[in-house]
């Protein structure tokens, strides 16, 4: 056997050995999801009138004393419950799965890598909550208040009409009275298309409160700066606007909240990558690789590595 042979041989052991830990992980990682999934399929009930609760104080709010949703096909709560299955079950599963994430990568890091990597680890599910919490709680209810409440103006002009006839109550609600003209207008909520509308609000901001995780990890890693990112400070303005408009209902309303919530992350995420420059000036300066006449503070380990 020749040399180039024993290296061929050499170099993919260490291929497989990797492939074989890759296999583990992920078996380990879709037994938890499964573990997840069916822990909250027996939940699953509760969790949905949890996150239909936007929908049912804004019904009771406009006067429907017992609101009441639909499913017009056999197999629609089911496949609604799987859903939510999977959701929370990938919730439920994520410390496990990110922990097998970190299992593998972990030996291929530099001690200082595992540092700077290991906090965003964590910081990623905790932001994710926060805005999945932040849109469940405030941003749902404003936009299920702004489309049921067409109806319930509609109501309320059909109310007017209703009181000059007899013996007809002119009470607001979401169902319009009956009437000599016209026909009745009521709401009849469809479960998975009301779910369909929670989900995507908690989905679209847990991805917007990422922002600060994800610029931070990139100053850390000097693909941007403090300096870079108030300079397309007005961009990002514009990018966030234009945000604002596609993820939320045409309200002004829920749409300031968007922009205010997401523009005070951007400038969080300045501040963050701030801290994490003045730290590895810090570093530098401390080993005596950092020049004030450098405009990247980084040039001083890249003269160095040239030197050598």
């Amino acid at each position: 056997m020749s040399a180039t042979d024993d290296e061929i041989e050499d170099s993919s052991a260490p291929l497989i050995e990797h492939l074989a830990e890759l296999r583990t992980r992920l078996i380990r990682s879709v037994i938890a999801l499964m573990v997840g999934v069916i822990l909250a399929f027996v939940v699953a009930e509760p969790i949905l009138q949890f996150l239909l609760t936007p929908i049912e104080a804004t019904l009771r709010d406009l006067g429907d004393p017992s609101p009441t949703l639909q499913y017009t096909s056999p197999q629609e709560y089911l496949f609604t419950l799987f859903r939510i299955s999977m959701v929370f079950g990938f919730a439920l599963a994520f410390p496990v799965i990110g922990h097998q994430m970190w299992r593998f990568v972990a030996p291929g890091l530099y001690r200082n890598e595992k540092s700077a990597f290991l906090p965003f680890l964590i910081a990623s599910p905790v932001m994710f909550l926060l805005g999945a919490s932040f849109a469940h709680f405030v941003v749902t209810p404003l936009a299920m208040s702004f489309f049921l409440g067409f109806a319930d103006v509609s109501s309320i002009f059909a109310n007017l009409l209703a009181s000059a006839v007899e013996g007809v109550p002119a009470e607001p609600g979401l169902v319009v009275p009956e009437t000599d003209e016209g026909v009745k207008i009521t709401f009849f909520g469809k479960v998975n298309e009301s779910l369909h509308i929670t989900l995507v609000f908690i989905m679209a901001f847990g991805l917007c409160f990422q922002l600060p995780v994800l610029l931070t990890l990139m100053g850390k890693a000097g693909l941007v700066s403090a300096a870079g990112l108030g300079a397309v400070r007005k961009y990002a303005v514009v990018a966030i606007l234009v945000l604002a408009a596609l993820v939320t209902p045409p309200d002004i309303i829920t749409q300031v909240i968007l922009f205010t919530v997401v523009y005070g992350l951007y400038e969080i995420s300045i501040f963050l990558v701030g801290r994490v420059e003045k730290k590895r000036e810090k570093e530098l300066r401390e080993q005596g690789l950092w020049f004030e006449e450098d405009d990247d503070p980084m040039m001083a380990e890249f003269d160095e590595d040239e030197d050598k």
